[in-house]
């Protein structure tokens, strides 16, 4: 099975078929399991009653399971989109990490898991090129219907670790702040930022509920000491300075 040199050990799950025509590995998508173990996620990954599956699962102890070859397309994304993109598992490797997550008490990340996924990732991106802003959570490509990995994940250390896009989050303070129910030029300087970044996000001028959804799901990833949807200017300023670290590739 084509994958990580780290791995302890191969499980293989059936859920799986070949990436669509034409489709790369561009994507490292990161998920909690929202499961109370590792190896009852595991069963469930297998189950094809489940339809799902993932190239590799994290224990927290660090021991990591690989799944699906990595040449195959995993069925870890769901309905998603990032940057145009829909069918995210033809352009994608993902990592399920064990952790019960927000409905079953959402424990933190222990170290040495955050270590094994910094590793894993590390590998990954550098033998399939993936550039560090294409490395998301699950919440990002799909807001509306998740979270995870959610708010306790440290992404500022993978990103320490060689891992993944991140810069320092404007404090949290006062200032001009947009919410639902706002409208006008503001917002839409806001949507089209978002969008820039590559969140699946429509450019209306109107602080509607998908909008709330998407800012929350960037607070989870990129400024999570406050997660409420509202755009302060902590929010924004993350989002200009997340922006203006991209290559310029990204923003042509």
């Amino acid at each position: 099975m084509k994958g990580t040199s780290l791995r302890h050990r191969i499980v293989t799950s059936p859920n799986v078929d070949p990436r669509a025509a034409g489709k790369t590995v561009r994507i490292l998508l990161l998920h909690y399991t929202d499961m109370e173990s590792a190896e009852k996620a595991c069963a469930w990954l297998c189950d094809p009653a489940s339809k799902v599956s993932c190239h590799y699962l994290v224990d927290v102890d660090g021991r990591i399971t690989q799944m699906v070859d990595e040449d195959m397309r995993a069925w870890h994304a769901g309905q998603s989109l990032w940057k145009g993109e829909r069918d995210i598992n033809s352009a994608s490797i993902g990592i399920e990490i064990q952790n019960p997550g927000h409905d079953h008490g959402y424990p933190d990340f222990p170290q040495a898991q955050m270590a094994a996924v910094a590793a894993l990732g590390c590998d990954i991106v550098a033998r399939h090129a993936i550039p560090p802003e294409h490395v998301l959570a699950h919440s990002d490509v799909a807001p509306r219907r998740k979270r995870d990995p959610g708010e306790k994940f440290d992404w500022k250390e993978l990103h320490e670790q060689g891992l993944g896009h991140w810069v320092p989050p404007h404090r949290l303070g006062g200032g001009q702040f947009l919410q639902q129910g706002d409208s006008g030029d503001a917002v839409e300087a806001l949507q089209a930022m978002l969008a820039l970044y590559g969140y699946g996000i429509e450019i209306t001028g109107d602080y509607d509920r998908e909008t709330q959804i998407v800012v929350t799901a960037f607070q989870r990833h990129f400024r999570p000491a406050r997660i409420d949807g509202i755009a302060d200017r902590s929010t924004i300023e993350t989002l200009r300075r997340l922006i203006d670290a991209l290559p310029a590739a990204d923003v042509a």
